[in-house]
C-alpha cells in the first residue's frame, strides 16, 4: 500500500513536471501585441496592355505591322478592355515613426500605385524611394508621422534552431502571425550573390513577401523573400535577408537613390576538395579564380587565373560565395589587401576596388570547326586548334577545342564545344597550345593521376577535375 502511494506521488511530481516544461514553450503573444502595428500590408495596381479576350496572342505595339492583322482579323469581344488592372499583395515594416516603410523590391517593381494598410485600418499611398534587385530589398514612404516602428536586432546573433516569428498577409490575410525556428544561416542560393540568407522553417506563403522576421526579444533580423517550393506554396523552407543587409541597402537608397557595390572583375568557383588537392592547398577554402577581366581591378594588380583567393581586406573567404559580398560592401575607389594561394605559397596584393556597372545582358554564339576525323586521347576527347578568326572571336591566345568527348562517366563533364585553355598538375599551369603539345603531356602521366583543366565555356570559364586519366 505504502509503495502504490509513493508509486502515486512520483506520477504526480512527473506530470507536474511535464505540465511546468509545456508552460515554457514560447509564448508570442506579448512581441505581437507590441510590435505587430508595425507591420504593414502592402497592395500594389499595375496597369497591363494588352487584349484579354485572347491573352495567348503576343503583346504588339500599335505600330507594328502585326497589330493592324490581329485587330481586323481577330476582332475583340465586345466590353473587353485592351488594357486591365494586375493587382499584388505583400507585406512590410515600418522602420521609422516618419513613415519609411522596408519591403521587397518584387512586391513593388513596375507598379503604378502602391497602397498601404496599416493595423487600425488607415490606408495611404506610397511613393518608392528607391529599389535595389540585387538584394530584393525596397524602401518605400508614406506621409505620416507618429507611426509604430520596429525594433533592429542582430542578424549575427542568431543560432541555429533558434525561434523566430513572421507577421505579414499570407494571401491576403492581415496581420497572420507564423513561427519556427532557424534552420541554417549563411545560405547562398543560384543568382543570389550578395544576401547570405537566413533559412528558416516559418511558414512563408505568398503575400508574406517583404514582411519582418521577428527573434524572441521582438527584434527584427530579417525581411521574408522567398521560399522553396514546387507546388507554389510552403513546404518548410523559407529564405529571409538578414537585416543588416537590408538596412545597408535603404541607407544608401534614402541617400542616393542606388546602391554602389565594389568589384574587382574576376570569375570564381568553389574550391572541392579535389581542385585543393590540384592546387597544392591543405584544405578546400577560399574562392578559385578561373578568369581575369581584361584591364579590370583584379588584373591591374596582378590576379591571374588559377589564383585561389583566401581573404580580401582581412576577411576569410571561407567558401566561394562569401567574396562577392565582401567585396560588394567594399567601397568603390578603396584600396586594399588581398591574399592569394599561388603555386604552393600565400601571396599579398593590395587592389583597388572597382563599381558594379548598371546590370546588362550580353550573348555572344561560339563558332564552332567542322568535326575532326582524328582519334580519341588518353581523355576519351577528340581535339582541334582554333583557327585565328575563332581565337579572336573568342578573346583568347591559345586553347584547344573539343570536337568530342568518347570516354566513359568520368568525362562527363566535359562536352563538344568546350575549349581548353590549360592543364593544371601538382600545383603548376600548363597552356594549351596544340593537340601534339597536350597529348605528350598526358602520356607521360601515370594512370592515376589527377589532373584539373581550365575550360571555356560559352561566356564563362570553369576548372574540371579528372580524379585519373586512364590507360595510355
Amino acid at each position: 500500500m505504502i509503495i502504490r502511494l509513493f508509486v502515486s506521488i512520483l506520477l504526480s511530481v512527473f506530470a507536474l513536471n511535464a505540465v511546468a516544461q509545456g508552460r515554457e514553450l514560447p509564448d508570442f503573444t506579448d512581441l505581437v501585441d507590441k510590435y505587430g502595428p508595425a507591420v504593414v500590408n502592402v497592395s500594389t495596381t499595375q496597369t497591363v496592355r494588352g487584349n484579354r479576350a485572347f491573352p495567348q496572342l503576343p503583346e504588339l505595339d500599335e505600330d507594328d505591322p502585326m497589330f493592324e492583322f490581329f485587330k481586323r482579323f481577330i476582332p475583340r469581344q465586345p466590353g473587353m478592355p485592351r488594357d486591365f488592372q494586375n493587382k499584388s499583395l505583400g507585406s512590410g515594416f515600418i522602420i521609422s515613426p516618419d513613415g519609411y516603410i522596408l519591403t521587397n523590391t518584387h512586391v513593388v517593381d513596375s507598379a503604378d500605385e502602391i497602397s498601404v494598410k496599416l493595423t487600425d485600418k488607415r490606408e495611404f499611398k506610397a511613393k518608392v524611394i528607391g529599389t535595389d534587385k540585387r538584394t530584393d530589398v525596397a524602401l518605400i514612404k508614406i506621409e505620416a508621422n507618429g507611426l509604430p516602428a520596429v525594433k533592429l536586432g542582430d542578424p549575427g546573433k542568431l543560432r541555429v534552431g533558434e525561434w523566430v516569428v513572421a507577421i505579414g498577409s499570407p494571401f491576403g490575410f492581415e496581420s497572420s502571425v507564423t513561427a519556427g525556428i532557424v534552420s541554417a544561416k549563411g545560405r547562398a542560393l543560384p543568382q543570389e550573390n550578395f544576401v547570405p540568407f537566413i533559412q528558416t522553417d516559418v511558414a512563408i506563403n505568398p503575400g508574406n513577401s517583404g514582411g519582418p522576421l521577428f527573434n524572441m526579444r521582438g527584434e527584427v533580423v530579417g525581411i521574408n523573400s522567398q521560399i522553396y517550393s514546387r507546388t507554389g506554396g510552403y513546404m518548410g523552407v523559407a529564405f529571409a535577408i538578414p537585416i543588416d543587409v537590408a538596412m545597408e541597402v535603404q541607407s544608401q537608397l534614402r541617400s542616393s537613390g542606388r546602391v554602389s557595390r565594389g568589384r574587382i572583375g574576376v570569375v570564381i568557383q568553389e574550391l572541392t576538395k579535389e581542385l585543393a588537392d590540384s592546387f597544392g592547398l591543405s584544405k578546400a577554402v577560399g574562392a578559385l579564380v578561373n578568369a581575369v577581366e581584361k584591364g579590370g581591378p583584379a588584373e591591374k594588380a596582378g590576379i591571374e587565373a588559377g589564383d585561389i583567393i583566401l581573404k580580401f581586406d582581412g576577411k576569410a573567404v571561407n567558401a566561394s560565395s562569401d567574396l562577392p559580398r565582401i567585396v560588394g560592401a567594399t567601397r568603390p575607389g578603396s584600396k586594399v589587401s588581398t591574399q592569394i594561394w599561388r603555386k604552393g605559397t600565400t601571396r599579398d596584393l593590395a587592389v583597388t576596388v572597382g563599381e558594379i556597372p548598371e546590370e546588362k545582358t550580353a550573348q555572344r554564339s561560339q563558332k564552332r570547326a567542322k568535326p575532326a576525323e582524328a582519334a580519341a586521347n588518353r581523355l576519351g576527347l577528340v581535339l582541334s586548334e582554333l583557327s585565328p578568326e575563332q581565337k579572336r572571336e573568342l578573346k583568347i591566345a591559345n586553347g584547344l577545342l573539343v570536337e568530342d568527348a568518347r570516354a566513359n562517366g568520368s568525362r562527363a563533364d566535359l562536352r563538344p564545344g568546350d575549349v581548353i585553355l590549360a592543364v593544371v598538375h601538382k600545383g603548376s599551369s600548363t597552356e594549351a597550345r596544340t593537340v601534339d603539345q597536350f597529348n605528350k603531356f598526358l602520356a607521360q602521366l601515370d594512370k592515376s593521376a589527377t589532373i584539373t583543366l581550365l575550360v571555356k565555356r560559352g561566356e564563362q570559364q570553369t576548372y574540371i577535375t579528372l580524379k585519373s586519366i586512364g590507360d595510355k
